[in-house]
């Protein structure tokens, strides 16, 4: 007992310096954290006969509770109403975004010869952007009052619900693929089955969800929403779903129930801490040695993806009627990559194929260290960009005359 006090007090205790230097740095503590669970971790500091944290059956627990509360949080920024109402826009920038990044990562695991749904899995990791960290430095850059914001937000929204189906499909080609066609169509079967009954939770139980949250005492009112998330999260995870994408419904229930404010200031924390853990356990399944199988990818990966993002996010802004200035500070503000790429390589990791169980994850590693961090320096100088991109085009004035 003792021994394992110790293995979690020097968990959080890296997690904590790690974080303190993004802070310093003005950088997304998610690659950060990822690399302290690297090098805390059995395939560094165990390897040089150092103290490290051993990649035991709670830390994964505690990680899996970090990824029901992402997507939980998630879930609470939306609703029915509000995808009906901006749907048109939303479809359209989320429809050009899908077509021009999920085929990208598709080819580029297919020209390696990788099966196909390990292409599938390189990429859902190459298309999806961070909701995390291109919100949180909306906010950190003041962009969140800004035009540009409407069409990021939106195509997140669509990532985000688009990479609910996508989770759902390759959970079961991952877990159900060695049973042959019909085990992945009866996988697929439950997965939509289950799904489609949280929907209609969603859809006509915000009277019951509204009623489970009505209590006062605030430890109460935690301990309520837990006892709904994580139940509903283990049942998915036990039927062969995501939990991911229950937790990710379940929050959309929670959104309508009159509660969403509270759970968010009350559960902040709790997301926060244990997100962190999910983040560091990435990085101790990660063997650095592996970095060089997946060198090549890699790559290739940053090279085509980072133009590719600011190209649809460029076209999206157009569809939202933006300025060619504005359109191109939407498409920098959608390179940046993180916790769901993260979420696929966990996925990746219970596969049966060596490519899955290894290359991938150390892939998602190293492609979400550069794309984060590459993404928020891009946000953080979209001035730079737009005079390199334009070039005596579009001016600022002209930008900043528009949203007046």
């Amino acid at each position: 007992m003792a021994a394992a006090l110790l293995e979690f007090g020097y968990l959080f205790a890296v997690l904590a310096v790690v974080g303190a230097v993004a802070l310093r740095l003005g950088l997304s503590v998610i690659p950060l954290y990822v690399g302290g669970g690297v090098v805390a971790g059995p395939y560094v500091a165990g390897r040089f006969g150092l103290p490290y944290v051993p990649n035991g059956e709670v830390v994964t627990i505690l990680a899996e509770l970090g990824i029901v509360l992402l997507l939980f949080f998630l879930g609470l920024e939306f609703s029915l109403d509000r995808l009906r109402s901006s749907g048109a826009k939303i479809g359209r920038a989320g429809v050009i975004d899908l077509a021009v990044n999920l085929p990208i990562g598709i080819a580029i695991g297919l020209v390696l010869g990788w099966s196909p749904v390990e292409a599938l899995l390189l990429g859902g990791i190459v298309y999806i952007s961070s909701s995390a960290i291109v919100t949180k430095t909306l906010i950190d850059l003041g962009w969140i009052a800004d035009p540009e914001s409407e069409p990021i937000l939106g195509t997140l929204v669509f990532e985000d619900l688009a990479i609910a189906v996508y989770l759902a499909v390759v959970t079961s080609l991952v877990l159900g693929g060695d049973g042959g066609v019909a085990a992945i169509g009866r996988s697929l079967a439950i997965a939509f089955g289950f799904l489609g009954l949280l929907f209609v939770a969603v859809q006509y139980g915000t009277a019951l969800f509204a009623r489970i949250l009505d209590v006062e005492n605030q430890e109460a009112f935690v301990l309520r929403a837990l006892a709904v998330v994580v139940p509903i999260s283990g049942a998915a995870l036990a039927l062969g779903v995501s939990e991911a994408v229950a937790a990710f419904f379940v929050g959309m229930g929670f959104s309508t129930s009159g509660h969403r404010e509270r759970l968010e200031h009350l559960l902040v924390s709790v997301r926060d801490v244990f997100a962190a853990v999910f983040f560091f356990w990435i990085g101790l399944g990660t063997d650095p040695t592996l970095l060089a199988a997946a060198a090549v990818p890699l790559a290739i990966a940053v090279v085509l993806s980072t133009p590719s993002k600011v190209l649809s996010g460029y076209l999206g802004g157009r569809a939202y009627d933006l300025s060619a200035h504005r359109s191109l500070r939407v498409g920098v503000g959608m390179v940046p990559r993180g916790e769901f790429s993260l979420v696929i390589a966990a996925l990746a990791a219970t596969g049966t194929t060596p490519v899955m169980r290894e290359v991938i994850p150390a892939f998602a590693v190293g492609y979400v260290f550069v794309m984060s961090a590459l993404g928020t320096v891009l946000m953080q100088r979209s001035d730079l960009v737009e005079r390199l991109v334009f070039r005596g085009g579009e001016t600022d004035g002209e930008a900043s005359a528009e949203s007046a």
